[in-house]
């Protein structure tokens, strides 16, 4: 199962919230390497056109420069092939539930919530429960009730609800009070201009 648009859509952040830098694309020669999916139990469900993966009691997804942990984990891929098969071809991803203790880490920016939810064909993810996004490096942190990401057109839309609030922690800025900076008194008006020296 290719699940390498997990990484592009789950880190739509970069692109989207403060200090964010595109990450440049993978040089077309280099092999990925593969997405890989470990958990305590996993259970299967396959329909004529979909495979359902439940995966539980403690989950760890390895993929391109992306590390998610959760306690809890669901994946709808769509699927072709012999209707009789347990499994079948996987053709696409259709959805990715991740629930309970969510991290998610690239780099230096870290994302936590109780709950991520991925939507490929949208290219949206919808993060809830106390989500907060940080960057180490950069010195941000973004909090809000539920934060929407939308790759496609590189934007975040954090919504407060109830008392809750979206806040934005960024570096320090200098003081700019304007009494700490020493007044600057105009030029008296028959002050001589300053000409620059002849050239020689």
């Amino acid at each position: 199962m290719n699940l390498r648009g997990l990484a592009c859509l789950l880190l739509a952040l970069r692109a989207t919230l403060p200090g964010a830098t595109p990450t440049a694309p993978a040089p077309a020669a280099a092999p990925l390497p593969p997405t890989t999916i470990e958990s305590g139990a996993l259970e299967l469900f396959s329909t004529e056109k979909e495979t359902t993966f439940t995966y539980s009691r403690g989950v760890r997804i390895t993929a391109t420069n992306l590390v998610l942990t959760c306690d809890h984990l669901v994946v709808i891929a769509r699927r072709t092939g012999d209707p009789a098969a347990l499994v079948g071809r996987q053709e696409k991803l259709k959805s990715l539930v991740a629930s309970g203790n969510v991290r998610l880490v690239q780099d230096d920016r870290e994302a936590t919530a109780d709950r991520a939810e991925v939507f490929p064909d949208d290219d949206r993810v919808i993060l809830t429960g106390n989500p907060v996004v940080r960057s180490v490096k950069d010195g941000w942190e973004q909090r809000g009730p539920r934060m929407e990401l939308l790759r496609g057109e590189r934007r975040a839309v954090i919504r407060g609800e109830g008392a809750e609030r979206p806040r934005t922690v960024l570096p320090p800025l200098k003081d700019l009070g304007y009494d700490k900076v020493p007044e600057r008194r105009p030029a008296p008006a028959n002050a001589p201009v300053p000409t620059a020296p002849a050239p020689r």
